[in-house]
């Protein structure tokens, strides 16, 4: 298996070529998380990967409680299927407890706070409310829980990983947040190694080839719970050793001879990057001045043709429309130049503003 192989397989396991799913839900469930701390690259992400679906259409699905956007792991809000979320936070929870562990001392929130704050947060949502963070804030500063100096976001953060609370619609294009357990009432609870073999299996399904210090990197597991992860599941993947590294992926993969180049305007934090440690293979032709232009995949919006990020785009709207500015990194052939003008068109559409 050569690089090439390897960005191509990705593209069809992340539904980004081929897609076979029709909603959002489907989607984040194939995923088991998908990264949404900036809400509109959130539903991009998704957005991408259904041919005709809309910005409403993952709005609606909010709203429907089929997906749930919460902190389930990396301290990071995620799209998370309101069928898996009792699970997923339940697996998660010890590795976030540790991870905030260092920022809530810091911060002089012993569990004392932590306790007076989940009690507030509890009382006042109760009977399905729905509040504001500026609300919340409210309230707790009432019952002489500090906010001030980001302890607001630890707090609600704690209280999201400890399956208190997560956001439920938005009110005046804010969040509000709800009880979990009102919001997506708990089903029978997963065993925690049942638990931790389906994250592994939803990982190396839709993220392979894939190997396993990336599957620790996007879960927070450790490498020691990565592995036992893949000790449970191995029997249904296939692994390949590439450059001195074992990649794991589905079992059955299909011929992706490309006859047309394929383009996509991925937002940032797309999981098509933020999802490996090691995202060398789709820089592959790039100097290191343009990996730290595309924000290391991460951090700026990238365009990705056959798998390869060649650029940059933003949004830029005006009172008709909302026009895509690009930023090439290489020069394109006229196929290329006319999967990325389907791209732009197929972004557009999903905004509605064709």
């Amino acid at each position: 298996m050569t690089h090439s192989d390897l960005i191509r397989y990705r593209l069809y396991n992340q539904q980004l070529a081929q897609p076979t799913l029709t909603t959002p839900a489907e989607m984040v469930a194939w995923f088991g998380a998908v990264q949404a701390q900036d809400f509109p690259a959130g539903k991009w992400a998704l957005g991408n990967r259904l041919p005709a679906g809309t910005d409403a259409d993952i709005e609606l699905a909010i709203a429907d409680r089929t997906i749930i956007r919460t902190w389930p792991m990396r301290g990071t809000l995620h799209f998370v299927a309101a069928s898996d979320i009792h699970w997923l936070l339940d697996l998660i929870h010890p590795r976030s407890h540790a991870a905030y562990a260092g920022y809530l001392r810091r911060h002089e929130l012993d569990e004392t706070v932590i306790t007076k704050s989940h009690a507030v947060l509890e009382k006042a949502l109760t009977g399905d409310n729905q509040l504001k963070r500026s609300e919340l804030k409210a309230l707790l500063e009432e019952a002489g829980v500090p906010t001030d100096e980001n302890r607001l976001g630890l707090l609600l953060g704690r209280a999201s990983y400890d399956r208190l609370i997560c956001h439920g619609v938005r009110r005046d294009k804010e969040f509000t947040f709800a009880l979990l357990d009102e919001w997506v009432p708990r089903p029978k609870t997963l065993p925690r190694e049942e638990a931790l073999a389906e994250l592994t299996r939803r990982y190396f399904t839709s993220h392979g080839p894939a190997t396993l210090a990336d599957f620790s990197w996007w879960s927070s597991l450790t490498l020691t719970e990565g592995k036992a992860g893949i000790e449970l599941v191995k029997a249904y993947f296939r692994s390949e050793v590439v450059d001195g590294q074992t990649y794991w992926m589905p079992p059955s993969l299909p011929d992706l001879g490309i006859s047309e180049p394929t383009a996509f305007l991925l937002p940032v934090y797309d999981e098509y990057l933020v999802a490996y440690k090691d995202r060398s293979a789709a820089f592959e032709g790039l100097d290191s001045a343009q990996v730290a232009k595309a924000g290391n995949g991460i951090f700026s919006p990238v365009i990705v043709i056959d798998g390869r990020v060649v650029g940059t785009w933003n949004r830029k709207k005006t009172k008709q429309t909302v026009l895509v500015e690009t930023n090439l990194f290489v020069s394109l052939s006229s196929a290329q130049q006319r999967a990325l003008s389907a791209a732009i068109d197929r972004y557009q559409a999903f905004l509605n503003v064709l």
